[in-house]
């Protein structure tokens, strides 16, 4: 299954672990130590954002480090952009007509 990054911020997890990666690398089990759910299911949520580009992962030593890539994040800021255009353009039309009664 093809995965894209739409479905990678739809989990609550996996934008929590985008959040954790954003200020630093950390291990999978570093990570799983902020949740409350099995570290099986942390392997997954970091595998899906993976595959869609979210985050990637460097070894070093023994250790696996992740690092979140905000690249991707970028596809989502150009979706929600055209919607904030239109409904930007929306109320200020409705503050003009209510200025102008």
């Amino acid at each position: 299954m093809r995965r894209d990054v739409f479905q990678a911020i739809a989990d609550p997890n996996r934008r929590a672990i985008i959040h954790l990666l954003a200020s630093e690398r950390l291990t999978v089990n570093q990570i799983a130590d902020n949740f409350n759910v099995s570290r099986p299911a942390i392997s997954k949520h970091i595998k899906i954002l993976t595959e869609c580009g979210l985050v990637a992962i460097k070894p070093q030593g023994r250790e696996r480090y992740c690092e979140a890539k905000f690249g991707k994040l970028r596809e989502v800021s150009e979706w929600i952009e055209q919607y904030r255009k239109f409904w930007n353009s929306k109320l200020d039309a409705l503050e003009d007509f209510l200025d102008n009664n």
